[in-house]
């Protein structure tokens, strides 16, 4: 089950107490203080784990809390370390405070770790208050409490294409034919309803990331068929391929309802974060072999007027697949480069 919103609540361990001894040895007088420290108590660790791919493990398990640290005792002896605790969570995962909504991290690579809460530092005891002025401390600290927290996770997917569209415009159909996902796949609308991730092969041994997001609707932002809550996992792309199913335009109107279906899209992408309105796509009119050539130049013209690269595809008859996907693997390239950080003074890559 995709899970991509999740609420736990972490604690660190408490730290042990420090110990209040004297030493009681035979033929040795006045041995003096010989309280030994308390152990510190475990800290919770997440940990990016890239074998996840949902929240789901924490719809059920939602209170980590790390090992305390053991107390101090006499003849100087330290009290243990409270166990440390690591939460696996997927790759992609975002941490807020849930009252407050502050973003504490985000684990975006691999083996990514973030201490959220800390465990407690042990008490020491009373042998670190030894003076030459007072010989026989009776004081100890009490061991500190470990950090706790109430966590939202929320989950952004990692692709670096994402597919847009109306319900059954072809997302599905294309990220079953450019990769091995295996998305179902059917002639009714939301179909998907939850996104899906495909590796993408081209030139030979290179490959990108593609993200089919369900379908959109008018009104998604306001809560319609879907809605806008799988939007969060096309903010990271880097790229949008935005889908046309243009067979099903009608052919006395095709333009008109080309340029609506695509309007439909930027208002949604728009209302949910202006930002993904502004990102790089493609236009895409989808089921070209049952179409005519009027419902595509139609779509054609859409992405004319807004200045956007188009392709016409079958991805069922698999016509017109490679130079979509060879297209989107050159501009990746191209973003990468653009978004790279310039060499610092003096570096061999330094102009």
């Amino acid at each position: 089950m995709f899970i991509d919103e999740a609420a736990i609540h972490v604690a660190g361990g408490d730290g042990g107490n420090g110990c209040v001894a004297f030493r009681r040895e035979k033929f040795i007088p006045h041995g003096g203080p010989s309280g030994g420290d308390g152990g510190d108590g475990g800290s919770v660790t997440l940990v990016a784990d890239p074998s996840l791919n949902t929240l789901y493990p924490f719809r059920f398990t939602k209170r980590f809390i790390a090992g305390r640290g053991g107390h101090g005792t006499g003849n100087n002896c330290h009290g243990k370390n409270g166990r440390p605790l690591e939460v696996s969570v997927p790759v992609g995962t975002v941490v807020k405070e849930r009252e407050s909504g502050e973003i504490l991290g985000d684990l975006v690579a691999q083996g990514q770790t973030l201490v959220i809460a800390k465990g407690g530092r042990g008490g020491r005891g009373n042998a670190r208050f030894a003076t030459s002025t007072n010989r026989t401390p009776r004081r100890a600290d009490p061991g500190a409490e470990g950090v706790q927290l109430d966590l939202a996770l929320e989950l952004k997917l990692l692709a670096d294409v994402a597919l847009v569209g109306l319900p059954n415009a072809g997302k599905s159909t294309l990220i079953a034919a450019i990769s091995a996902a295996r998305p179902k796949i059917a002639d009714y609308p939301f179909t998907t309803l939850v996104p899906n991730l495909g590796v993408v092969s081209w030139d030979r041994f290179r490959t990108f990331v593609a993200a089919d997001v369900p379908g959109l609707i008018a009104g998604a932002h306001e809560g319609h068929g879907l809605g806008i809550r799988f939007l969060k996992h096309v903010e990271r792309s880097r790229l949008l391929a935005h889908l046309v199913d243009a067979a099903s335009l009608a052919g006395d109107d095709a333009a008109a309802e080309a340029e609506a279906a695509v309007a439909t899209i930027e208002n949604e992408l728009a209302a949910f974060q202006p930002e993904l309105a502004r990102r790089e796509r493609v236009l895409v009119a989808t089921k070209a072999d049952a179409a005519t050539p009027e419902q595509i130049k139609a779509v054609s013209r859409a992405a004319k007027k807004r200045g956007l690269t188009f392709f016409s595809i079958s991805a069922a008859a698999r016509q017109g697949l490679e130079p979509l996907v060879a297209h989107l693997g050159t501009r990746l390239d191209a973003l990468a480069v653009l978004s790279a950080p310039a060499p610092a003074a003096g570096s061999p890559e330094a102009p």
